[in-house]
């Protein structure tokens, strides 16, 4: 927990940063911090929050932004206790670790009580360091200002008194930088001034100095009215005169600045020259990592001051080998040596901050009584040793409580840091986030360590065995060392070891070094939830998901705070975002599987309970996606599956453009079906893939609608589910009809007729009855078609389904058309139109004029039939339906090709046959090629009509129609 007001106002609890609900919570929290431990009056924090203007209910104002920042604390995992209600007002308790204004008091404090210049001085520095940028500089307060404004005075004063101690322990060269700095925002101050003046002549910048001095005689005399003080006037008239006791530099005795002659009465050893290093071997088969390699290095490489880079990573990436093998190619610019300290953040025991640091000291030839006793005292003697150095710093397997004590100060040295973790809470930090290796660099591993032979022998089981290791360096590893100790095993053995998902685990283990002992040392680190999360994550199975699946699956409005948990763990993936906006999540395959294993000990129902109900948010999402797309007539009625809504404003925003929705989660919608399934969950299974049927038709996605009809259907029809089998096997017909499978499409249809009437499914049998006249009529039986259409339509109305009711009034004008009855046809035409128009239906709409054109060109009007097909297209193109648009220029085609117009013709044709040709819709990509070729003979093009005409032939061939020479356009649905 650590909070902040010496810059922007900060909240953080648990790695993660509190969410105020507006300025006036942001006000209270300030109030609050500014006095922590104190109690803060009511009428202060009116005062902070209206700035004298309060209305009449100020009082309950406060009290309602005092409970809301309440809650939002507790959210983050405060304690309740946290904020106390006193009489007459308010009170935070905080500790100095806490809070940044009592860690730099308590700072100035120690180097008050400090007798020693270093130790005062290095008190100093860790009380600046507790500053982020000016005080509460985010809040708009006239009364918080003027505190903002004291504590500013408070941190420049602070500043100035510090730089005095480092001059005077001869500093100079590093002070100067800052003290010019001091003197620009202090222009009156003659102390600070006067300590610039000094270090200018000490680093033999003698005429800077006394610029400094002629700047501030002016500044004081112009704007004041008055002379320097005697004490600067008299540091000028030495500088003038090159005093040599001016320039020389005798630091006080004992510093550590001041070298010993030898060992002193406390044990202090001399001070060797020797470098440190600390470094661990180098990996010898280090590969790949060229992007974080070539990061690093120009981190590194000196042009950034003080540079800390944070290498953060799942368990068994490989960040300390990455670190390690970094450390050495910088190691040249750092040649006061290279100190490494391993935290063991995720052992049993991880290491206490000031037990490392006198580690470090002891490193640093300090050792004895000369160690000081507390965390802050070590951490300043350290932070002064190293400001004279040029060191390289590691901190190995670092937590986010351990690393700040064990930070340089200012100096030339750097700090690379591994962590399973993010470590928000360093400010300026790189962080380089490291994934597992690459397919090439896994490769390049595992062949290293087995032998190039070895691989070439069997190289799709080496790739195999990598697959199964998911590119994590430590599982590639050990697999390595398994095969390098096993001499006598093919690569096949391991490979048929490791498929075993179940058995995967208990084979990535060498000696003491296993995997899921890796992963087990970052579970020790999560709260309990989050471990639960982790584990029931597992079962959703091995897919990329969205952050939102987390609250159904714990069951949760709210469970973000999980989810970041688990991604700042490093255990969960932050992948991408999509294009919907929303970010996205994964598990390694190794992580998942171990999750699969915790999860085997929670009660079945509660697993089954958690599946169920992210298939329902995912049943609620679909529907209403489903609802926004232009109308599907294949959508069934809702089965009896639950649907657990996800928030409103959640679902306004992920489904504000819902084709791109669907298209974001096409795989995970056939990942849901199949979860349905594994889990015996028919009902969401049948009604998933069903719900999807109008975003696959519209963008042609055959393989994926194909894909999760099967699927469910096996399993509805184990359960016996005669609704939902009756529903997909209607949605296998229309696939099958697109496909030219006529037969196929027959069988199909007739069995989910059979079913629902059985089921009295009166609408489904509609569709049934009106599809299988789609089967007769485009097999050329128009009279068997009219039939079954009529009898659809009689069901229709009066089930009072208007959206179909347009629709089979089209297909009548179809068949009625096809049948040279073309004032019939013509009437229903009118009659769908109107339909369509009157709901408002602007994809039938556009179906129907597609459908009528024929008919206008027929009575020898292409000037109007070329007017609907125009409108048409736009339509269809406006809402992405590829296919119908393919339709639409095909009909576009045939008007042209009547005109014996080949200019317009030809180009329309060609576009939708490589439509009809990436659907597998092999008969009207044959009509396409006809007509061109028909065209081409027209004009004498004869070679050319010769090529589309054979073309044309081989596509009927595949249908079993050779002879057929034209063809009429199909249906998009009923």
């Amino acid at each position: 927990m650590r909070f902040g007001v010496l810059g922007p106002l900060h909240a953080q609890i648990a790695g993660r940063e509190v969410r105020l609900d507006g300025p006036r919570q942001a006000k209270v929290l300030a109030a609050l911090l500014l006095d922590a431990n104190n109690l803060v009056a009511t009428d202060r924090f009116v005062a902070v929050m209206w700035d004298g203007k309060a209305p009449a209910t100020a009082v309950r104002q406060v009290q309602d932004a005092v409970s809301g920042l309440r809650r939002n604390l507790a959210g983050c995992g405060a304690p309740g206790s946290l904020i106390s209600t006193r009489r007459g007002g308010y009170q935070i308790r905080l500790v100095p670790d806490q809070l940044d204004l009592l860690e730099f008091d308590r700072e100035r404090s120690l180097a008050d009580r400090h007798t020693a210049p270093f130790e005062t001085a290095a008190a100093l520095r860790q009380a600046l360091a507790c500053w982020r940028g000016n005080a509460l500089a985010d809040i708009s307060s006239r009364v918080l200002e003027l505190d903002a404004a004291r504590l500013n005075d408070q941190r420049v004063a602070t500043h100035a008194q510090c730089l005095g101690f480092e001059l005077e322990l001869g500093r100079h060269r590093e002070v100067v930088e800052e003290l010019t700095a001091l003197t620009r925002a202090r222009p009156y101050d003659e102390q600070v001034a006067e300590h610039l003046m000094v270090a200018l002549c000490r680093c033999r910048r003698q005429g800077e100095a006394l610029q400094v001095y002629e700047r501030l005689r002016q500044t004081l005399a112009e704007e004041l009215g008055v002379d320097p003080t005697p004490s600067i006037q008299a540091v000028h008239r030495r500088i003038l005169v090159s005093d040599p006791a001016l320039a020389a530099v005798v630091p006080p005795s004992g510093s550590p600045d001041t070298p010993p002659a030898g060992p002193d009465a406390a044990g202090t050893e001399a001070v060797t020259a020797m470098p440190v290093r600390q470094l661990p071997l180098d990996v010898p088969d280090f590969v790949g990592r060229a992007d974080a390699l070539a990061e690093l290095a120009r981190l590194l490489d000196g042009s950034t001051p003080n540079p800390v880079a944070v290498i953060v990573g799942g368990p068994g990436v490989g960040k300390s080998c990455l670190v390690m093998h970094a450390a050495r190619r910088a190691a040249a610019a750092f040649p006061d040596g290279q100190l490494y300290l391993n935290l063991a953040a995720t052992s049993d025991e991880p290491r206490d901050p000031a037990m490392m640091l006198a580690e470090a000291l002891r490193a640093l030839s300090i050792s004895g009584s000369a160690i000081p006793d507390g965390l802050s005292e070590r951490a300043a003697l350290y932070r002064s040793l190293l400001a004279e150095r040029r060191m390289l710093v590691v901190l190995d397997d670092a937590g986010a409580d351990q690393v700040l004590p064990l930070l340089p100060g200012a100096g030339g040295c750097a700090v690379l840091i591994t962590s399973r973790t993010l470590l928000t809470q360093l400010p300026g930090a790189r962080h380089v986030d490291l994934d597992v290796l690459s397919p090439a660099e896994a490769r390049e591993l595992f062949t290293a360590i087995v032998g190039r032979r070895r691989v070439a022998r069997e190289p799709a089981q080496a790739d195999a065995i990598l697959s199964c290791c998911g590119n994590l360096p430590l599982a590639i590893r050990i697999a390595g060392a398994k095969l390098t100790g096993r001499p006598a095993w093919s690569l096949r053995v391991l490979r048929e070891r490791l498929e075993d998902e179940s058995r995967r685990l208990a084979e990535l283990r060498i000696g003491n070094v296993s995997v899921r002992a890796s992963f087990g040392l970052s579970l020790r680190l999560l709260p309990a939830d989050a471990v639960r999360a982790l584990s029931l994550l597992g079962l959703l199975g091995a897919y990329t998901l969205p952050g939102w699946v987390i609250g159904p699956l714990l069951d949760r409005a709210d469970a973000e705070d999980v989810l970041d948990t688990l991604v700042d763990a490093s255990l969960v993936r932050l992948t991408a975002t999509d294009a919907v906006g929303q970010p996205r999540y994964r598990l390694h395959d190794l992580i998942r599987t171990y999750a699969v294993e915790i999860a085997a000990g929670l009660p079945a129902a509660e697993k089954r309970e958690a599946v169920t109900r992210v298939l329902s948010s995912w049943l609620d999402l679909v529907g209403r996606g489903a609802d926004r797309l232009p109308s599907g007539l294949l959508v069934a009625a809702p089965g009896s599956a639950p649907r657990r809504p996800l928030p409103d404003g959640v679902v306004d925003r992920l489904l504000a453009e819902p084709m791109g929705w669907f298209d974001a989660e096409r795989d995970t919608l056939l990942g849901a079906v199949k979860l349905a399934v594994d889990w015996g969950l028919d009902e969401s299974a049948w009604e998933l893939a069903a719900g999807a049927v109008t975003y696959y038709d519209h963008r042609c996605l055959y393989q994926h609608w194909e894909h999760g009809h099967r699927l469910a259907l096996a399993t509805a029809e184990a359960a016996g589910n005669v609704h939902g089998v009756s529903v997909l096997l209607r949605g296998l017909g229309q696939l099958h009809i697109y496909r030219d499978e006529f037969d196929a499409a027959t069988r199909a249809l007739e069995s989910s007729f059979g079913l629902c009437q059985d089921g009295g499914d009166k609408r489904g049998e509609a569709l049934s009855r009106a599809m299988l006249g789609t089967v007769s009529r485009v097999r050329g039986r128009y009279a068997e078609a009219a039939d079954q259409v009529e009898q659809a339509l009689e069901i229709v109305v009066a089930e009072g389904d208007r959206h179909l009711e347009a629709q089979l009034a089209c297909s009548m004008g179809v068949l009625r058309m096809a049948q040279d009855e073309l004032d019939e046809a013509q009437t229903w035409f009118e009659q769908a139109l109107r339909r369509a128009s009157a709901l408002d239906d602007e994809h039938r709409v556009a179906v129907v004029l597609r459908r009528s054109s024929r008919l206008h060109d027929r009575r020898g009007d292409p000037a109007e039939a070329l007017r609907g097909l125009g409108q048409a297209l736009a339509t269809f193109e406006d809402l992405a339906d590829e296919r119908c648009a393919a339709y639409t220029l095909l009909e576009i085609g045939r008007v042209y090709a009547g005109q014996q117009d080949r200019h317009r013709a030809s180009p329309v044709l060609e576009r939708a046959a490589g439509v009809f040709h990436r659907h597998g819709d092999h008969e009207d990509e044959a009509a396409c090629w006809q007509l061109i070729g028909d065209l081409d003979t027209a004009v004498g093009a004869h070679d050319l009509a010769r090529e589309h005409h054979k073309r044309a032939q081989r596509l009927w061939r595949t249908i079993g129609d050779p002879d057929q020479t034209t063809t009429t356009a199909r249906p998009s649905s009923p």
